[in-house]
Order: structure tokens, then C-alpha cells, then sequence
């Protein structure tokens, strides 16, 4: 049945398992054109969507105006359901 969760240790282990695999990003958003968001028609069958009009063909454009690339090079950027942070946690058991 779709209402039900998988048990604690499952969803624990499966968390576990993507900070392990977390990757390091920087922001960038040099790559990104700002285009205006002015130009929706109110005859538009989909005027009333959450998502705004969608026309057939085009890209999938991000979401935000910015982008995410891995802070070594040589690694691919990350997937939609990878785990990524923009800095390293501070120690918190070592003496300041």
C-alpha cells in the first residue's frame, strides 16, 4: 500500500548513506540569462497553473537563477536527488 512507510532504520540508513555521498558545490550563476517573466498571456489554458504556462518543445528551464557546479572539477555535477553542501562542517568536538 502506498500509505505505507518503510520502517526507522530503512529511511536512517538511506539518509546515512546520502550524507556520506554528499558533494561540495559552488554557486554560479555567470551561466544563467534573466529573461522576463511578464510575458504570460491571460488567454493561456494553463494561466491558472501553479507552474505558469509551459510551451510544448521548449527546455525545461531551472527553477532558480542560479546553478550548481562541483568544487572539484573533476567531479560530475549533482543530480536532482544528491545531497550537495557549499561549505565543510566545523569541527564541533575539537577545542576552539
Amino acid at each position: 500500500c502506498w500509505m505505507r512507510l518503510p520502517n526507522f532504520r530503512a529511511v536512517g540508513d538511506n539518509l546515512k548513506d546520502r550524507f556520506d555521498g554528499a558533494s561540495r558545490v559552488m554557486v554560479s550563476n555567470s551561466d544563467r540569462v534573466r529573461t522576463s517573466s511578464n510575458a504570460i498571456s491571460s488567454n493561456s489554458a494553463s494561466s491558472n497553473s501553479v507552474h505558469g504556462p509551459r510551451r510544448e518543445g521548449l527546455p525545461r528551464r531551472h527553477r532558480y537563477n542560479f546553478q550548481l557546479k562541483p568544487y572539484n572539477p573533476e567531479h560530475k555535477p549533482p543530480g536532482l536527488k544528491d545531497l550537495v553542501y557549499l561549505e565543510p562542517s566545523p569541527p564541533f568536538c575539537e577545542k576552539n
